[in-house]
């Protein structure tokens, strides 16, 4: 996975958080790369968001920033379905993402959260 693709995946999960949609909505270009990263967010949201309820002491999904929400969400899905991804690239990049489209303190947030899901999920730390 690119950065490029983390990006069009993040937009589009960002929108479709805040519009309600469960569906990627009809005419959205994205990479192939980009949709598969979606469709499986999409796939394993529940799944997704209950880990995050867990891990993400004091905060519950909704008062997350919607970014926040879609950066967590696909790093969730990432670490957890896609362990051919290196899990210091998936913290990685969801921090650098969460630092460019969200709050100055989002980046700290998602590293501290993913990093606490990484070492759950995989054993590392």
């Amino acid at each position: 996975m690119s950065l490029e693709a983390r990006e069009q995946a993040v937009q589009v999960l960002y929108q479709m958080d805040v519009t309600g949609a469960e569906e990627i909505p009809e005419g959205v270009e994205m990479t192939t790369r980009a949709r598969r990263l979606v469709e499986g967010v999409i796939a394993h949201r529940q799944e997704i968001d209950r880990i995050l309820e867990t891990m993400a002491r004091h905060w519950s999904v909704e008062r997350m920033p919607a970014v926040d929400r879609a950066v967590l969400r696909l790093g969730v899905y990432e670490l957890r379905h896609r362990p051919d991804v290196p899990t210091a690239v998936v913290v990685s990049e969801a921090v650098k993402l969460a630092k460019a489209y969200s709050t100055e303190k989002s980046g700290r947030f998602v590293n501290g959260v993913l990093a606490a899901i990484a070492r759950s999920e995989r054993g590392e730390s």
